[in-house]
């Protein structure tokens, strides 16, 4: 079944346009809509600076939809197969609003009982006092949930979001009985998803690898081997005194790295970029547990695995003819899981993907060897899809002698190593092509499942994965939107799905 995004390409193409990082066209839309609604009802037979009250109904009708958009298990991601991660730029928005609608409704009564010059005497009142330490509270997590903080010291984000969401709710029951009703709904949604969280939640010993050439550390947990989706990614807490005083309490989320019930019993793999003062701990920590320091346990760590979650959603990325995945940097994880779940699949006659193409890119040649061996593997499997990984790294001041290591390893055929970006748009095209050449045997003459993927009349679109920095996707969204509609029908649609970093 077709997507919208190929029913509707220059429509969708529109709506994936970036206006600035991490808003696009279609979001702007959906926040208009949203924003249009919240000040309608706010505005309604109702004047602000005289009536305050109706703004501060909307604010408490929209506490529920804030909590539940920030939970991690939610009705709307489920209905609509998005992962939280994708709902969090809405709860910010609704937050804002909400944030704006309770400073509106509360500088109302302040600027009328500064006129009349009672606004001391107000404040004896036990129900007004809950109304203003609600007001603070709304507004120290709106300050603390700017960029900055979420970015530069995100302990304190988290710390301040959880006292201020507390003594908010309770503040507004104190503040206005009808409200309790609204406030039991956003509790009752929180306290649903504490518990999903708890139950998809693991206990297991981790073992840790330093990968010095990619500067990440892998984290294989053999006893984990199934139950999540190629594409999707784990939430993790690393239980080590190597950790810090606080280490153990962060949980941060890590794409999968591995296939699901793999052949060679790996388990379950994080691969985890040294990119801020935990992941640099957690490196630190595998260098040492090379040498059985960490923590006192030799054969691992120990940790706490809670999802999976996110992940392509109701795209099935082996309904496809032809798929391109476009990695950067750490976004390797995405694509070698994906891709090796398509290998799979190949193997047991359940895909109707004809060719699969790996772009990798990287600032240096070295970040190569470390995946020469998952690659190889990756390359050896007898599929029916043809399968080609390439290479780019884009700064050559110190390839020199990670090239000469690399021309000491033999490679196989189908992994090329590249200097500079990619042209991804020659490579798209390469993929339409072949998936065209090599579904198109004689079209109404379905092909034997087993032979090749399931039952398939011909070409079934191209899907395009791209996990990596905004640019890259915002790089990948282009390229997909300049395909000739022509060759878009012909191959029966080209989509799009991308995971970027960043929140």
């Amino acid at each position: 079944m077709q997507g919208w995004s190929s029913i509707l390409p220059s429509v969708s193409h529109y709506l994936r346009l970036t206006i600035r990082p991490g808003l696009t066209v279609g979001k702007a839309f959906i926040v208009l809509a949203y924003t249009v609604a919240i000040v309608y009802a706010g505005l309604l037979k109702s004047n602000p600076f005289t009536q305050p009250v109706r703004s501060g109904w909307v604010a408490v009708s929209q506490v529920p939809v804030v909590i539940i958009l920030a939970t991690k298990n939610n009705v709307p991601g489920m209905l609509l197969g998005v992962g939280y991660e994708r709902l969090n730029f809405f709860h910010r928005y609704a937050g804002r609003l909400v944030v704006l609608a309770v400073n509106v409704h509360a500088l109302g009564f302040i600027y009328a009982w500064s006129i009349a010059g009672t606004f001391t005497q107000h404040l004896t009142v036990p129900h007004y006092r809950a109304g203003l330490i609600a007001l603070v509270c709304a507004d120290v997590l709106a300050f603390f949930s700017t960029s900055f903080w979420r970015n530069k010291f995100y302990s304190v984000f988290v710390a301040t979001h959880i006292i201020g969401v507390v003594v908010l709710l309770g503040a507004i029951c104190m503040h206005s009985n009808p409200s309790v009703p609204y406030v039991l709904i956003a509790v009752g949604a929180y306290a649903l998803d504490r518990v999903l969280r708890f139950v998809k939640t693991r206990y297991a010993y981790a073992h840790l690898t330093a990968l010095n050439e990619l500067g990440m550390t892998r984290i294989e947990v053999p006893v984990v081997n199934a139950g999540w989706r190629a594409g999707q990614h784990v939430r993790i807490r690393v239980l080590s005194r190597g950790m810090g005083w606080f280490g153990w309490a962060e949980c941060h989320p890590f794409s999968i790295a591995s296939v699901a019930k793999s052949p060679n019993e790996e388990g379950l793999v994080l691969m985890c970029k040294k990119a801020g003062t935990w992941t640099t701990k957690l490196f630190d920590l595998a260098k040492r547990a090379e040498y059985g320091e960490a923590g006192g346990y030799q054969h691992g760590v120990r940790v706490l695995i809670e999802g999976p979650y996110g992940g392509p959603g109701h795209t099935l990325f082996a309904s496809f003819s032809g798929a391109l995945f476009v990695a950067g940097g750490s976004g390797i994880t995405f694509a070698l899981s994906a891709v090796q779940d398509l290998v799979q699949k190949d193997l047991r006659g359940e895909s109707r993907l004809k060719s699969i193409e790996l772009v990798w890119i990287v600032q240096d040649p070295s970040m190569l060897i470390p995946l020469i061996p998952t690659f190889t593997d990756i390359l050896s499997q007898r599929t029916y899809a043809t399968i080609h990984i390439s290479v780019h790294y884009t700064q050559a001041g110190n390839a020199q002698s990670a090239l000469k290591t690399l021309s000491q390893k033999p490679l196989p055929k189908d992994l090329t190593l590249h200097a500079g970006r990619p042209k991804l748009a020659q490579t798209l095209s390469s993929v339409i092509d072949q998936a065209c050449a090599l579904s198109l045997f004689k079209r109404g003459a379905p092909r034997k499942s087993g032979a090749g993927g399931i039952n398939s009349t011909g070409p079934c679109g191209v899907i395009v994965g791209v996990c990596g920095p905004g640019g890259l996707a915002d790089d990948a969204r282009s390229i997909v939107g300049a395909v000739d509609s022509k060759r878009r029908k012909q191959v029966g649609g080209v989509e799009i799905h991308e995971e970027v970093f960043g929140w």
